[in-house]
């Protein structure tokens, strides 16, 4: 079990760094910049919470603080969508990324239900 939270840690500390440099391209309008502001608050945070999930002192703060990473990459994903909706930059990765939000949102929600069963 510890390797798979190591190995997601590192995958959403990744997918933080992938919307960071995602962010540097978007238009430094009023609207890139408010959008870029919510990504990197959202992706970070989805990582950061993961890391106080792995610490948490509970059961019930775990799922807890799953439930807010679940949350962020919801949000996080929901900004990518609106990139691409927008067409705000011409990445060949935003596929991708939003194909990873994807991922993580479902591979966090599946823990939350898998933890709730326990």
């Amino acid at each position: 079990m510890k390797n798979e939270r190591n190995d997601l840690s590192e995958r959403l500390l990744d997918f933080a760094v992938q919307i960071i440099k995602l962010v540097v391209q978007l238009n430094k309008t009023v609207v890139g910049r408010h959008i870029s502001k919510q990504l990197i608050r959202s992706s970070t945070s989805a990582g950061a919470n993961y890391e106080e999930a792995c610490g948490a002192e509970s059961r019930a703060d775990f799922i807890h603080k799953l439930q807010i990473v679940l949350k962020e990459l919801r949000e996080t994903l929901y900004w990518l969508r609106l990139i691409k909706k927008s067409n705000l930059v011409s990445i060949t990765n935003l596929e991708a990324l939003i194909q990873e939000a994807g991922e993580l949102t479902n591979i966090i929600a599946k823990s939350i239900v898998t933890t709730k069963k326990k």
